[in-house]
């Protein structure tokens, strides 16, 4: 009898390796049914890893959208599977023990049936709660490893770590080839010795099309005995995303393997409702390139998954970089030029830091410390000069054990900061903290949703549930997306005509002018209408008064503190620190904030001493590089 084959649509992963968001929940509910119609799916991942904080930054409810999407899937008998990061949760930094346990207890009561469980340095240890907390909650616990190629990730490495996972109570394994990277022959044997050792244990294969691997792994990775294979469609197929659910299809069929026919009437609805999203508003993040492949990956081996932010990441960066070149006479560069920069730094520094599997967040992390490292050589700096604190931790070990040694010259660096290494269990590093959210919760008078699913999604995503509870995550959507269809039509020289009178955020209100170090607020009015519609304005700018910063007479020359990159904006990056204040004495070397850019929290530390007068920027708020943050005297 010929070997059964099933297929998973990773209909959110297709999108997150295209781009920056996914559909909203009235998107996925239409293509749900068409999707179950295609006739071919045993499985479909409907939701984790980054799915839910999209979800939050347009403004919408993660809750609601994991329930709705899953749904019609659970009616039909197709099994859901979500994606999580292990000691990470469902998102960049580490999460309380008591926070995961919850975690796996809403999403099962929500629907979704296998949790796909991954830690990026394959370190057993904050696997071993996925595991058991998943089969707690009553959900298959699918045990992932992430595959790189290095001196160390070698075909017995991943045979004895499929083991491992197995003794501690994996029900599956998942071969995650989350860069594409994986080499054909080395996989099939890698599965075919998990068959060989486990022949009941399910095993999927999870690839990305990117680096030109991937038709050619999945074959040699069925032939080993494969249960199931990941797949997409277009027109979100290839490029930085995966192979396509027709040719992998008609490949294994082929083959001799038995695998399911596909409703071709069925599939061409898919594919038309995906394309209308696109037309709608997804089609402003997702960048042309990452709809070709490009074997360039092979070499520094990022994933697809984090290929659709890069090119944002990169297109920001180059242009304050550009800034900073033109302003101080220096060639500017190319989106090309950076792109090959940074694709030889990641080369040159992965083996430094230790060879981390390159999968978020720790390909995040390696891809941002060699943009770092470039941005700040480009400037004459030196390489390592900044290092966010995200990074720091893994380089020390608080996110894990490193398959490798990290390189001298950054253990000399960390003594050098009076930074130490750590061995313990990381966990132990994240006290629970449920407790602390339920009281903001009650505080906020905030509904704790079905099963505790908001207390879930508050405890897991702070900043950016908040964000959404007070309309500000919407707010700056809709201008975003606002902004890129603007900067679209007048790319097609279809320039939109802005009336003032209609939009008052292009009239300032308020001036701040400075005399002698002292800042003076100027109000601003330009007709009765507009006096009315900011009540309090003056109805001249013949009045000034003093800006409000420090209750005391300034006194003494203003010293300002700059952020050193763009990003954006945030006093504390936990609960536990306290912000600073206006009157806070403050000494060379002390942390005043942090920049989050590229998904890493990078620390913004003075660079002189004095008594907070004016914190200029709010936060959250997007700074650009030497924008300033902290007025001293």
């Amino acid at each position: 009898m010929a070997k059964q084959i099933g297929f998973s649509l990773l209909y959110r992963d297709m999108w997150q390796s295209s781009g920056k968001y996914v559909p909203r929940v009235d998107q996925l509910k239409a293509v749900a049914p068409a999707i179950i119609d295609m006739g071919c799916f045993a499985r479909v991942e409907t939701n984790g890893g980054g799915f839910e904080q999209i979800n939050l930054l347009f403004g919408e409810n993660p809750n609601i959208a994991v329930r709705e999407w899953v749904k019609p899937f659970n009616e039909a008998g197709i099994q859901t599977h979500m994606l999580e990061r292990g000691l990470n949760g469902i998102r960049m930094t580490p999460v309380p023990a008591d926070v995961r346990r919850l975690m796996f207890q809403v999403k099962k009561k929500q629907g979704t049936d296998i949790a796909r469980s991954f830690d990026g340095l394959n370190d057993v240890r904050n696997l071993e709660n996925s595991i058991k907390f998943a089969k707690e909650a009553g959900m298959i616990s699918q045990a992932a490893l992430c595959i790189t190629v290095s001196p160390i990730h070698t075909v017995a490495y991943y045979t004895q770590l499929a083991d491992t996972l197995i003794e501690m109570g994996a029900d599956e394994i998942c071969i995650k080839d989350m860069a594409g990277i994986g080499r054909p022959v080395s996989l099939g044997k890698i599965v075919k010795n998990i068959k060989t050792r486990h022949p009941h244990v399910p095993v999927q294969y999870h690839g990305h099309a990117g680096p030109g691997f991937q038709m050619a792994s999945i074959l040699e990775v069925a032939l080993a005995g494969i249960d199931y294979v990941d797949v997409a469609m277009e027109p979100l197929s290839w490029g930085t995303a995966h192979a396509d659910v027709l040719a992998v299809q008609a490949m294994l069929k082929d083959a001799g393997f038995a695998v399911p026919d596909i409703n071709m009437k069925a599939y061409m609805k898919v594919r038309s409702l995906t394309q209308s999203f696109i037309d709608d508003f997804l089609g402003y993040y997702i960048n042309p390139k990452n709809r070709l492949m490009n074997s360039l990956l092979i070499g520094p081996g990022l994933p697809g998954g984090m290929m659709g932010s890069l090119m944002a990441d990169l297109e920001n960066n180059l242009e304050s970089l550009n800034r900073w070149l033109a302003k101080n006479g220096k060639q500017e560069l190319t989106l090309d030029d950076l792109l090959i920069k940074l694709f030889d730094e990641v080369t040159y520094i992965w083996p430094k830091v230790g060879y981390p599997p390159l999968v978020t967040p720790f390909s995040q992390y390696v891809k941002n410390l060699a943009l770092m490292n470039v941005i700040q050589m480009e400037k004459g700096k030196e390489r390592w000069s900044m290092i966010a604190d995200n990074i720091w931790d893994m380089i020390l070990g608080k996110s894990g054990k490193l398959p490798g040694k990290v390189a001298p010259e950054l253990v000399a660096l960390a003594k050098e900061q009076g930074r130490e290494f750590y061995t313990g269990n990381p966990q132990d590093l994240y006290p629970d903290q449920l407790d602390e959210f339920r009281a903001e919760m009650k505080k906020n008078n905030w509904d704790f949703g079905r099963d505790d699913e908001e207390l879930f999604e508050l405890a897991m995503h702070p900043e950016q549930y908040r964000a959404y509870k007070s309309g500000e995550a919407r707010a700056a959507f809709e201008k975003d997306l606002a902004e890129k269809k603007a900067a679209e039509k007048q790319r097609k020289g279809e320039t939109p005509v802005v009336s003032l009178q209609q939009n008052n955020e292009y009239k300032p209100k308020k001036l701040i002018i400075t005399i002698d170090d002292e800042e003076y607020e100027v109000n601003i009015s330009y007709s009765d209408e507009d006096v009315n519609d900011n009540k309090g304005a003056d109805k001249s700018a013949k009045d000034v008064k003093p800006a409000e910063k420090s209750s005391s007479t300034p006194k003494g020359k203003i010293k300002t503190l700059v952020t050193p990159l763009e990003g954006k904006f945030f006093l504390t990056k936990d609960p536990s620190e306290k912000p600073i204040k206006v009157g806070d004495k403050v000494k060379k070397g002390d942390v005043i904030g942090y920049v989050e850019s590229m998904k890493t929290y990078n620390t913004i530390a003075a660079e002189e001493e004095g008594t907070v007068v004016e914190i200029c920027v709010s936060n959250g708020d997007s700074v650009f590089e030497d924008d300033v943050i902290i007025k001293l005297q």
